[in-house]
């Protein structure tokens, strides 16, 4: 479980594929804080740590979690969101996140605000998730309040510490972000289908 509170950027440093899955290895500077078989949220979703080598850390995503997220579209050299598991009793700053990634948006503009960023997103609808204005969404694993709520796309303000201190500011016109939508949402929606 985690609060969508970016804690620290990795550096991909090595990509390995294995059949179907991806080996990854991230540089960060918590890594000595590890353990194998703890849970880290990479851009949300969450991961379990394989091994450790000095600075670096290695996890792995399994076909499901590449057909769904944007990590089939990972670079070495790419920056990744991360976050360790919350710990219980913490102050819960975002949202409730489980680090299961629902599908990946589009990114269709970049606007800059009197200092602050406005990032619009499209995403597919035929997968049944929905945002309403001033929900939670979680992008990239960074909990956000959702604006310009529409069928098929929204928008969310970004603030300079988290524009710094997230990957947003690698974000452009194109760039494939994860969604985790919120999960009380969910159920709610799932609850309203049956009826």
């Amino acid at each position: 479980m985690f609060t969508g509170i970016i804690e620290s950027l990795g550096i991909v440093k090595n990509i390995v594929q294995d059949g179907e899955n991806f080996h990854i290895t991230i540089e960060s500077n918590f890594t000595s804080e590890l353990k194998v078989d703890q849970s880290v949220a990479h851009n949300g979703v969450c991961l379990t740590i394989v091994n450790i080598n000095e600075n670096e850390y290695t996890v792995t995503a399994i076909k499901e979690t590449l057909d769904k997220s944007n990590f089939k579209h990972l670079k070495i050299g790419d920056i990744v969101n991360l976050e360790r598991a919350m710990i219980l009793g913490a102050r819960l700053d975002g949202h409730i996140v489980q680090g299961h990634v629902d599908q990946t948006a589009t990114c269709t503009n970049v606007t800059e605000e009197n200092g602050s960023w406005v990032y619009s997103f499209e995403y597919d609808t035929s997968l049944s998730n929905i945002t309403i204005e001033k929900g939670s969404i979680t992008i990239n694993g960074t909990s956000l309040t959702v604006v310009n709520s529409k069928q098929h796309s929204f928008s969310v303000a970004i603030i300079p510490y988290t524009y710094e201190f997230t990957n947003f500011h690698t974000f452009k016109k194109g760039t494939v972000i994860n969604l985790e939508f919120d999960v009380i949402g969910k159920y709610v929606a799932r609850l309203l289908e049956k009826h």
